[in-house]
């Protein structure tokens, strides 16, 4: 169906929530979703691409917990009424619809929508809504499946995020979402220096701007180069052990992100979609586990999939 909210609403015979420009927050909000805006304007078929799949659909398994592609496939055709927050181009959000028997649903805020509604209008279970997370136009404990996949740390509050969508999962339903973790020292100062150089470009330049240390981490990933260190940096969050170059420096001082799998555009807009929003949040392990806490969650996991975030798969109690 059509990305429009008042349509949604009327069709499922729901108030129109308020939008995002009506919450105290909307300025900065609005600026971080005009980033998104024009990234997935830009990157219509990003995940769509057979070369995107295998490591998209690869992470997708190690964040959820499951084995392989077979496992992932199975663990939505196990739902009935899945939705996924902050679908970026649909990729995602079209294999949940081929794959889930009950209806899909996708929502963003920015224009993300659209271009999700494009790559999906074919799927006859799947729907796309334009609207802010935290006033998300279905009732409440509504979905066996909630996913927000690097997407709830771009919210003015994260933890008010978690929680929204946390009401819209029925008891004994399930919601994964992945968060950005909080970094070493140094990774922290770095990211901070440049974010604050970065967020007041336009998006146009922000690109540009990137470039430099998108070829950073192309020039590094491709010296394949190891190092061992046979002791810990404890106080920079360095682990003993043998070490990628590249994956050393990206991890620790400078997000510079390199994917052969990607092309150069595609690999920059990772790097833009770091520095250039002006929410992006970074979270503990123990920060996490205390929202689990207080929202009365027992059933959850942290699954490995990269040092950079963190990844919660919940089941909602059933009392």
């Amino acid at each position: 169906m059509q990305p429009d909210l008042t349509d949604f609403c009327s069709r499922y015979g729901l108030p129109k929530p308020a939008t995002a420009q009506s919450r105290p927050e909307a300025h900065e909000q609005a600026k971080t979703n005009q980033t998104f805006s024009d990234k997935w304007r830009r990157f219509k078929q990003y995940g769509l691409q057979p070369e995107h799949k295998e490591f998209l659909f690869g992470w997708y398994c190690k964040k959820l917990g499951l084995a392989d592609l077979d496992a992932l496939k199975a663990f939505y055709r196990s739902k009935q009424r899945v939705l996924e927050v902050g679908p970026g181009s649909g990729f995602n959000t079209r294999f949940i619809a081929e794959n889930c028997p009950g209806e899909v649903f996708a929502l963003d805020v920015s224009d993300a929508a659209l271009t999700t509604f494009e790559n999906t209008r074919d799927l006859e279970n799947c729907s796309v809504v334009q609207a802010d997370l935290m006033e998300a136009p279905f009732p409440d404990d509504t979905f066996d499946f909630i996913i927000a996949d690097g997407v709830l740390h771009h919210t003015p509050n994260t933890r008010a995020a978690v929680e929204a969508l946390y009401r819209k999962v029925r008891p004994g339903g399930q919601f994964f979402f992945y968060v950005y973790r909080k970094m070493g020292a140094v990774r922290v100062f770095a990211d901070d220096h440049v974010r604050q150089n970065f967020m007041p470009l336009s998006a146009e330049e922000c690109y540009a701007a990137c470039e430099g240390i998108t070829e950073l981490g192309r020039e590094l990933s491709r010296l394949n180069a190891t190092i061992t260190l046979e002791k810990p940096i404890p106080v920079l969050g360095i682990p003993a052990g043998t070490h990628n170059v590249q994956r050393l420096l990206y991890y620790n001082f400078l997000k510079c992100f390199w994917n052969e799998a990607f092309d150069y555009e595609t690999n920059n807009m990772v790097n833009f979609d770091w520095y250039h929003p002006h929410n992006a949040w970074q979270h503990s392990d123990d920060e996490v586990a205390g929202w689990m806490k207080e929202l009365g969650v027992k059933d959850y996991a942290f699954n490995d999939s990269n040092p950079n975030g963190i990844s919660v798969l919940l089941t909602k109690p059933t009392v």
